[in-house]
């Protein structure tokens, strides 16, 4: 059977006896929190503004900017001793970072839908009735309570961290404390970020019209709650060609509704890419290339990314990543928790067998500034290679090349307009008068 005749029989078979899963039911505002305007506006700002990092010259929109799909356009992240934005970030040869950022810097679409159950590629923020507040954080019983929300709780952390947001050791007052160990309470990190912030006028007044606050009860969960309602209401994202089939019935072009109809049966991807959201918000060992420098604790020298086993120790999390929404992907390369792969058509052939693909990987793909550190150790490594190929349990899907193609068509139709104009957009100034992220123009 040549490919063709198998992506009109998939076509036919959607067309008329429907597809071996059912498609999702259409997103509506019940799937979101409501979101007080005031709130997002001030969110926004704080998004915006590199006042929150050590050094002062990272925002959290430098790693995930609008003009990058919501990440950054690199396979790991330069935060802090990084200049310039997207592919064309470089090290700053004045302040260079020790290390690149271990993880492909997620895209923040839907994340503050009220399906989501964690964050994070290893899921290590998740909702969890038993814990502390509801969820289970790095921190545990240490972590700070007043937070509305897991996305609110997810953004304490890249402050916290020496490579993204707050710079090394000796160089400011936030690096210092975490290095101390002084999160929590006057004086540790959070506070230290809040008491900038508070000292702004611009963010005293509004702080004082959003949430009631004089500048000394602000804390850093109120800024995290902001960016966290900022996030939700920026970054929503329902109104796709895909969303539009899902509530009128519009179909597809041709080759799209081919991909579709694969999608949802003989590739399988619907088994984890399931829901509203394409994701079951499950992990899964799927073989992804691995480089840069890992996940290690500051005791150890490895540098392998063991995914989900970091958080829960149980051997079958090995090398298991959280499944990723695939709401706007056309948009978010590189792609995988490292970024290995710089096309969207590239991985996805590479994810139907991804085992036997990894021994070929062309590390071409990768989009790393350059950098003096070691970024192949586990890939040079013949042990390494295979303990992540092994870890894969599904068995390797076989399509033809035009299958492919339909398939990446109807990914791209889940790419919505809203996603390339914003909704409150990228504000020209932010209070802090530091300098707004904006890419230079590509060559």
């Amino acid at each position: 059977m040549t490919g063709k005749t198998t992506i009109a029989l998939a076509f036919l078979g959607w067309a008329g006896t429907g597809l071996a899963q059912e498609l999702p039911a259409p997103l509506d505002d019940a799937a979101w929190p409501d979101v007080d305007p005031r709130e997002a506006a001030l969110g926004q700002l704080l998004f915006y503004d590199p006042l929150l990092s050590g050094n002062r010259e990272v925002a959290c929109a430098t790693c995930h900017h609008p003009e990058f799909g919501t990440s950054d356009g690199l396979s790991l992240p330069l935060g802090d001793g990084g200049q310039g934005l997207g592919p064309l970030r470089t090290v700053d040869p004045e302040n260079p970072p020790e290390q690149r950022v271990p993880r492909n810097s997620q895209a923040l679409w839907n994340v503050g839908a009220l399906e989501y159950v964690s964050m994070f590629h290893d899921g290590r923020v998740e909702m969890d009735p038993g814990a502390p507040g509801g969820m289970r954080t790095p921190l545990d019983a240490d972590m700070v309570e007043g937070f509305a929300s897991m996305l609110s709780a997810q953004t304490m952390f890249p402050v916290l961290s020496p490579d993204e947001m707050a710079g090394h050791y000796s160089e400011n007052e936030v690096a210092q404390a975490v290095r101390l160990g002084m999160l929590t309470g006057p004086g540790g990190a959070w506070d230290l970020i809040a008491r900038r912030v508070a000292a702004v006028p611009d963010y005293a007044v509004r702080f004082e019209d959003t949430y009631g606050l004089s500048p000394e009860e602000i804390g850093f969960t109120d800024i995290s709650d902001a960016i966290a309602a900022f996030v939700t209401f920026e970054f929503r994202s329902d109104t796709s060609p895909f969303d539009a089939r899902l509530r009128e019935g519009a179909p597809l072009d041709s080759q799209a509704e081919a991909g579709l109809a694969l999608f949802y049966g003989a590739a399988g991807c619907a088994d984890c890419h399931s829901g509203p959201f394409q994701t079951d918000h499950g992990f899964h060992a799927m073989g992804a290339p691995q480089f840069g420098p890992g996940k290690a604790a500051r005791f150890e020298s490895h540098a392998r990314d063991e995914g989900r086993f970091r958080v829960t120790g149980r051997a079958e999390d090995l090398h298991a990543f959280r499944t990723p929404s695939l709401r706007n992907v056309a948009l978010t390369a590189p792609y995988g928790h490292a970024g290995s792969h710089a096309s969207l058509r590239g991985f996805v052939a590479d994810h139907l067998a991804p085992a036997a693909a990894l021994p070929g990987y062309d590390r071409g793909q990768a989009v790393l500034p350059r950098m003096e550190v070691s970024d192949w150790r586990i890939l040079d490594d013949p042990a390494e290679s295979d303990a992540i190929a092994s870890a894969v349990t599904l068995p390797p899907v076989k399509l033809a090349a035009d299958e492919i193609d339909a398939l990446v068509a109807f990914l791209e139709s889940l790419t919505d307009p809203v996603a390339r104009t914003g909704r409150l957009g990228i504000p020209e100034a932010v209070p802090s008068g530091l300098p707004v992220p904006v890419p230079a123009p590509m060559p």
